[in-house]
């Protein structure tokens, strides 16, 4: 079992930029992709992103697609997000996860993934 700790959410102006972290500690030596999810109050937890093992596939949410760019350290078993031109539809908790399978548009459910980490927020004003 990987466990995972996000970092790097806050409030930020429409327009702004932030990074999240994502720290995976315990079983990390075994290949995994890393997610990026996200869940506004009141509705469902929506893909935002995947980054393969070897950072060759990637995979974006159309809605970030130009905007969120997804990295990886494996060396410091830790992933990121940067976020840049931030609008207010993007506030919501953001919560990193692992899977088994490769990123891409069949295998951006809740359901593919297995570890999640507890959360960040993500607050942009208007």
């Amino acid at each position: 079992q990987v466990q995972l700790v996000e970092s790097g959410g806050g409030l930020v102006q429409a327009g702004g930029s932030l990074r999240l972290s994502c720290a995976a500690s315990g079983r990390t030596s075994s290949a995994y992709t890393m997610g990026w999810f996200r869940q506004a109050p009141g509705k469902e937890r929506l893909f935002v992103a995947a980054i393969s093992w070897s950072g060759t596939m990637i995979y974006y949410a159309n809605s970030v697609k130009g905007r969120f760019t997804i990295s990886r350290d494996n060396a410091k078993n830790t992933g990121y997000l940067q976020m840049n031109s931030l609008k207010p539809e993007d506030t919501a908790v953001y919560y990193c996860a692992t899977s088994s399978k490769d990123p891409g548009p069949c295998t951006n459910s809740r359901g593919d993934y297995g570890s999640w980490g507890q959360g960040t927020q993500v607050t942009v004003s208007s």
